[in-house]
């Protein structure tokens, strides 16, 4: 009994660690996009993420059912199997490990599938085939993952082009798209809070599991309230640290964000997460938002994914349930020895995470790096106009508007330049005048000199006489 005591607290700690990996490895999926445009400070951003992710823990409870009463069945006596928590400890540590090899890669993959994964192989190697409920697993997972990004997509790209279409100008004047990033604050704050609820809810299941397998608890009840609390604190600190290197990647590695764009992706995100946990789907809040933004890139005329960067995004998401499960189950295996197999794979497991630790330092990212690579995208936030129409009724006044000011503009050059000519006029009559009068004044001179030399000939001729 001692063990399964032993092994319950390690379970519960080892969870929390996971819940606070998950925290700062999904802060990115709310809060890179206002980072981008400018909304938010980076700061800022994690603080209020973290807060919202304190509070949306306490929403709901549906997907923790889900995991701990759903996707593993636990109950002998409803036809399931005992899953004993050490293979909860092991399929944890398959979790971890995926999860933090990933952030080290700033590959936005799935926490919650890392999740799934890792208990699902230690299950099926801990009690066999029969401890996963396949139904669930396919219905509220599978099924989830593969719609959820494609509709959020999809919802991102029309909420894109709805925007962009209400804001359009045509007068060659500011269309104030700028506004949008005040609407961020909030639809970032709303996907924040969207994922608090959703994604704390699956470590309080892996708890509830635990306790629900060591009897300590009865199944199908919903978590005990210290267990989401402190899911709850867990997750709002690792969202307070920040995943810089995610951030990153979300930010700019994706495409272009620009403030319309960040803003109906983060409401298209947040919608479909929410919806989701009203009905208990675990999907993956990080799949949502990636989708959410090339959705988003796609929606904006002129802007351009980056399929290169998505097609690794893609990839991880392939190999996150394999990947985690392989070491849930290597991790599961070596916990058949007992208690020298417990203590090899928290050995193992800190010996990776000190690893790829240390990995990370070789190239720190953090809030002034992270976001100096982000904030290049800021700098094409500002739109001063748009030309093209889209509208023909618009498009006509517009025409007749900058055609009358074209006109405008041609007649006051017009005058000015006429009254240029008179001005230019006025002066050239004024100085042909004063050459007139000064050739006169000359002729005259010439003259009155002509007539004193032809008196002054006579005189000398009459004196010669």
């Amino acid at each position: 009994m001692n063990e399964i005591y032993f092994l319950v607290i390690a379970v519960v700690v080892l969870a929390l660690f996971f819940d606070f990996t998950n925290g700062f490895h999904d802060t990115a999926n709310a809060m890179a996009t206002p980072i981008a445009t400018g909304a938010l400070k980076p700061k800022t951003a994690v603080t209020i993420a973290a807060i919202l992710n304190l509070v949306g823990a306490f929403i709901s409870v549906e997907v923790a059912k889900t995991i701990s009463g759903g996707l593993i069945n636990e109950d002998p006596s409803g036809g399931g199997v005992l899953i004993h928590p050490g293979f909860i400890f092991a399929g944890l540590i398959g979790a971890i490990v995926w999860n933090l090899l990933t952030w080290l890669l700033g590959l936005p993959s799935s926490s919650s599938h890392a999740l799934f994964g890792g208990l699902i192989g230690a299950a099926l190697v801990g009690a066999g085939f029969s401890a996963v409920n396949y139904d669930v697993l396919l219905a509220k997972i599978i099924i989830p993952a593969v719609l959820a990004p494609t509709i959020a997509g999809l919802g991102a790209f029309l909420a894109t082009r709805i925007a962009y279409k209400i804001t359009r100008r045509f007068d060659d004047r500011p269309d104030g798209r700028g506004g949008f990033r005040w609407g961020q604050i909030v639809s970032s704050s709303f996907l924040a809070l969207s994922h608090g609820t959703n994604d704390a809810q699956k470590v309080m299941g892996v708890i509830t599991l635990a306790l629900v397998s060591a009897g300590m608890q009865e199944a199908g009840t919903d978590p005990q309230f210290w267990v989401i609390l402190s899911c709850a604190l867990a997750i709002a600190l690792g969202t307070y640290s920040g995943g810089w290197r995610i951030i990153r990647t979300l930010g700019s590695g994706l495409t272009e964000v620009k403030p319309a764009q960040g803003f109906a992706a983060e409401v298209t995100s947040a919608t479909t997460v929410l919806v989701s946990s009203h009905f208990g789907f675990a999907l993956s809040t990080t799949q949502v938002a990636s989708g959410s933004i090339i959705g988003s890139g796609l929606g904006r005329r002129g802007s351009k994914v980056k399929w290169r960067t998505a097609g690794r995004i893609g990839v991880a998401w392939l190999m996150t349930l394999p990947a985690s499960g392989i070491v849930g189950a290597l991790a599961a295996w070596v916990a058949h020895f007992g208690l020298v197999g417990y203590i090899i794979d928290t050995f193992v497991g800190m010996l990776i995470i000190l690893v790829i630790w240390m990995w990370s330092r070789k190239q720190k990212i953090n809030h002034e790096n992270a976001v100096s690579g982000v904030a290049a995208s800021a700098k094409v936030v500002k739109i001063k106009k748009n030309v093209k129409p889209l509208e023909p009724r618009r498009a006509k006044k517009a025409r007749k508007v900058a055609k009358a000011r074209k006109k405008e503009k041609e007649a006051k050059a017009a005058a000015k330049l006429r009254e240029e000519m008179l001005r230019t006029a006025s002066i050239e009559k004024i100085e042909a005048k004063k050459k007139a009068k000064q050739e006169k004044v000359s002729a005259s001179k010439r003259d009155k000199d002509d007539s004193k030399k032809k008196k002054s000939k006579k005189k000398g001729k009459g004196a010669k006489k």
